[in-house]
């Protein structure tokens, strides 16, 4: 009798953990990775993003192309020290500049409302496809936006979102998690260690 309210105290659970909804989400604190950029109006950009939320450190790199040509930004933003660095290598020009913003932790917003649950890639083998949570939001001025992030471990994968006035942006990433042999990726002072001829960031 014992084994058998055993058996049935075992199934319960696990239909209970096969049912249970996915939640919102914060991404790992250390992580870097690459990104490309696609918009409706033509515009284009790939590059790498290093994130740092124990630090409160953003880095991107990008290397965007529009029909005027194409730029190579180097941006970073110390959230702590309210400073935000870019430094503009089609001109080797750099600039320091005030970070008038809050560090905000990456993640599934708290108000987001799940679209689904779907594999990327193959399912047919153990470990050969990715279980991955859409979800999506409207937002003001009749616009919205969709992102897809990993079911385990909230790994951000793709974000698309759209407004009247600018179209279609998409953003495909494609992240890697870090430890603290990256960690000197985001130690980057432009005034101190970029190249002598860059001259001093301006304020």
């Amino acid at each position: 009798m014992n084994l058998i309210s055993v058996l049935l105290f075992l199934s319960l659970l696990m239909a209970a953990v096969v049912t249970q909804v996915p939640k919102p989400c914060v991404v790992p604190p250390l992580m870097t990775g690459d990104f490309s950029v696609m918009a409706s109006n033509g515009k284009m950009s790939t590059g790498t993003i290093s994130y740092d939320a124990y630090g409160q450190k953003l880095r991107v790199r990008n290397n965007g192309v529009t029909g005027y040509g194409t730029s190579a930004l180097d941006q970073l933003m110390l959230f702590n020290q309210e400073v935000f660095y870019e430094i503009d290598w089609g001109n080797l020009s750099c600039k320091k500049m005030p970070l008038e913003a809050y560090f905000f932790p990456m993640q599934v917003p708290s108000d987001a409302i799940l679209m689904g649950q779907a594999i990327m890639g193959s399912s047919s083998s153990w470990g050969m496809g990715l279980l991955v949570n859409t979800w999506y939001e409207a937002l003001p001025y009749n616009g919205t936006y969709s992102m897809v992030f990993s079911d385990i471990g909230c790994i951000p994968l793709t974000y698309s979102g759209y407004s009247p006035a600018s179209g279609w942006t998409t953003v495909r990433l494609e992240p890697g998690l870090t430890e603290l042999q990256k960690y000197s990726d985001l130690d980057f002072r432009p005034v101190k260690d970029e190249p002598q001829h860059l001259g001093h960031c301006q304020l």
